[in-house]
């Protein structure tokens, strides 16, 4: 839980369904948003509404495995009043369970070694076994803020992908928490933006040795089922 989060109620959102969380107090500036399932895929939109018809926050989440890497961002929400829409565009059989709190206090995440990424390149980050969670802060100068992050463990195996878009990558920096369970864990953003719009990141471990099990191996070879067989024939 982030610091200055209150308890809230968590929602369950079938598949092919839509829930809001509205925000009328002025006061609230930033809201946390947890998605999981419970070990299935997880396919969702979330988005800001202010007003109507003025959407400045829009992001697709795509998570192989729901409760090992759940989705944990902030969303900035200033000059409310605000509503956080989650979309669970996966199938009926895919439901997931959502979180949107308010966050009390602090101040916007600033991130620390921040690099500029150039519109249309990327920069990769690879992290060590024994860091569990990774904070991500991206933002820009003023202008909007297009970004692809994808989190690979392999060549090419996508454990976890999130578009994001921003309308003032100032004004609503996107800040993400992400698990980085097992080894070979790389981070790789991209911004999606023309050449002339880049953005700032920061990619840094949040959570070090917490988990252990970076000494678990990495089981192969026959099935159960074949073992059995052939142990049955001696």
């Amino acid at each position: 839980q982030m610091k200055g989060e209150k308890a809230g109620k968590v929602v369950k959102v079938q598949g092919n369904s839509l829930k809001t969380w509205g925000f009328l107090d002025p006061r609230v500036e930033r809201v946390s948003v947890k998605l999981e399932t419970e070990g299935r895929p997880l396919n969702a939109d979330v988005e800001l509404w202010q007003g109507p018809d003025n959407t400045p926050v829009k992001m697709r989440v795509y998570i192989e495995n729901g409760a090992k890497r759940p989705f944990n961002a902030v969303v900035e929400t200033p000059r409310g009043p605000n509503t956080i829409a989650v979309r669970n565009i996966g199938q009926m059989e895919f439901p997931m369970d959502a979180q949107v709190l308010s966050v009390d206090g602090g101040a916007m995440a600033e991130g620390t070694d921040l690099r500029t990424i150039q519109g249309g390149a990327l920069r990769t980050y690879p992290f060590d076994p024994l860091v569990d969670s990774v904070e991500i802060v991206l933002k820009t100068d003023g202008r909007p803020l297009n970004a692809l992050i994808e989190l690979l463990q392999g060549p090419n195996n996508k454990k976890k992908v999130i578009e994001i878009y921003t309308e003032d990558g100032m004004d609503r920096p996107f800040t993400a928490i992400i698990e980085t369970p097992g080894s070979g864990n790389v981070i790789r953003v991209v911004n999606t933006s023309p050449v002339e719009f880049p953005l700032v990141a920061s990619v840094q471990p949040y959570e070090v040795g917490k988990v252990g099990d970076y000494g678990e191996p990495v089981l192969g070879g026959d099935s159960d089922a074949a073992m059995a067989t052939t142990i049955s024939q001696w």
